[in-house]
């Protein structure tokens, strides 16, 4: 299926380099080149970022997060939550992912931020999400969400992008 982007343009560089300095303060890497061709556009109700027309990002909640296609893509070393295989089926129909399948996170996650799913074999990313507690909770509780899903293997956003 041949995707749709709307109200699509190009950043400005000032805008840009504010991108870039956002990023790489909330993932500690660099992503792109400041001088970087960037475009911002809409596909379906989603506000995507195109990087050499690739949707590597999306905003939440006033916020740009990595798609799956962007994690794929620039594999960050931050922002991490592993489930074990029992939760990857769950997981990749969008489900919220419950503290006791977890068996790793980064502990420098705090509640709110946005986060990467993937699974504790391949380390595949599943899905993307919002941290409901902090990373070394995620760690330690037994109960709960840990995290709220926005974005996941299989959803509109991903099939429109693939």
């Amino acid at each position: 299926m041949a995707m749709k982007i709307k109200n699509r343009h190009r950043l400005k560089e000032r805008e840009v380099k504010e991108l870039a300095l956002d990023l790489k303060t909330r993932f500690h890497s660099d992503f792109f080149d400041e001088k970087a061709a960037i475009d911002i556009g809409t596909l379906e109700e989603f506000t995507v970022l195109l990087i050499n027309d690739s949707i590597d990002f999306m905003i939440y909640n006033n916020k740009f997060v990595f798609t799956l296609q962007g994690i794929a893509k620039y594999q960050p070393k931050t922002n991490f939550v592993v489930v074990d295989m029992g939760a990857v089926g769950f997981v990749t129909k969008g489900a919220d992912v419950m503290a006791p399948g977890i068996t790793d996170a980064d502990e420098s996650i705090q509640k709110e931020d946005l986060v990467w799913i993937c699974d504790e074999k391949y380390h595949k990313s599943l899905a993307v999400g919002v941290a409901l507690m902090s990373g070394e909770e995620m760690k330690t509780k037994k109960q709960g969400k840990a995290v709220k899903t926005v974005h996941y293997v299989g959803d509109r956003l991903w099939t429109l992008s693939h």
